[in-house]
């Protein structure tokens, strides 16, 4: 990766919007920022581009149109699709959704077949597996924002629960990103201090129960959309540590090829990000309660994938 990286954007609605602002803001690249309509990348783009003194920040940013403008680009995250609406599952886009991807994989392999892809779009597990697909892109160039975001939310109610600050509360959560998320407080602790030393198991039980619907939570406060700040920085934070070569371990759906007893399907695990994208799994021992929930996550995941046509 010589010079400034290229980071293409596909999808220009509102998370797009703030993950080219926080791109910006950071200077991790130069950002295109891609949509159908016309008009909408272009514009965000602008707006953003008369911000960049107010940074300080000297990267470029433009909107586009055509696929073509994006190539040569070293990382893509993809948020384009239908948002959900108050009573939607995530389940409920995997239809509308699959054919939005399948024309986003095929310009991403035909201008960019080196670069690193990202994928949030809706439902997550489902949509990262059919651009795999798709791309034909090895599997450690192609993984889903997913575990950072949910464990994001677990990590900011246990903080505000316990008035901690935030960043120094671990936590991970596991598994597809839906209703069958596995957070696992047992791996939970602040600065160190395991989280069931210092909250009742009632009360934790409770803010796993919150984890697990809080992107549900968003929407039905909204009533227009779904979260869009919290899932921008989740999947910039992912980009940096592959444009950096940070080596974070962080939770993302990756291709499991027996990790977690799954096998062929994308799923939330540990994983180690760096330049080369997923640089490697980590496996966790789990007792046979958060076992059994990922076991029911894992059966759920390859329901959703086996009504992919590809």
């Amino acid at each position: 990766m010589g010079g400034r990286a290229k980071i293409s954007l596909i999808g220009a609605g509102n998370i797009g919007g703030v993950q080219a602002q926080l791109i910006a803001q950071q200077q991790l690249g130069d950002v295109v920022l891609f949509d159908v309509v016309e008009g909408l990348p272009q514009g965000k783009a602008l707006d953003i581009c008369h911000a960049l003194d107010g940074w300080r920040s000297s990267v470029s940013v433009t909107g586009t149109n055509d696929y073509a403008d994006t190539a040569g680009s070293d990382l893509y995250i993809v948020t384009a699709g239908l948002a959900r609406k108050p009573g939607m599952s995530r389940d409920d886009l995997l239809k509308t959704n699959l054919g939005i991807i399948r024309q986003v994989a095929q310009g991403i392999r035909d201008n960019s077949p080196d670069a690193v892809v990202i994928v949030v779009s809706n439902p997550l597990d489902a949509m990262v597996y059919a651009m795999k697909q798709v791309t034909g892109f090895p599997k450690q160039r192609v993984f889903g924002m997913a575990g950072v975001l949910d464990s994001a939310r677990f990590k900011y109610f246990v903080a505000a629960d316990l008035g901690v600050a935030v960043g120094d509360v671990d936590a991970l959560v596991l598994g597809g990103h839906g209703d069958t998320m596995v957070p696992l407080p047992r791996h939970c602790s602040v600065n160190g201090v395991p989280l069931l030393e210092l909250m009742k198991r009632e009360r934790v039980d409770e803010i796993v129960t919150r984890v697990q619907g809080a992107g549900g939570e968003i929407v039905g406060l909204l009533k227009t959309g779904s979260a869009f700040v919290s899932p921008a920085a989740a999947s910039v934070a992912m980009a940096e540590s592959v444009l950096l070569d940070q080596k974070r371990v962080l939770p993302c759906a990756a291709w499991l090829e027996g990790e977690y007893g799954a096998s062929g399907i994308y799923m939330g695990v540990p994983c180690q990000l760096g330049r080369g994208g997923v640089e490697r799994i980590f496996e966790i021992e789990l007792d046979s309660a958060e076992r059994k929930m990922l076991d029911e996550s894992i059966a759920h995941v390859e329901r959703l994938i086996a009504e992919i046509q590809i």
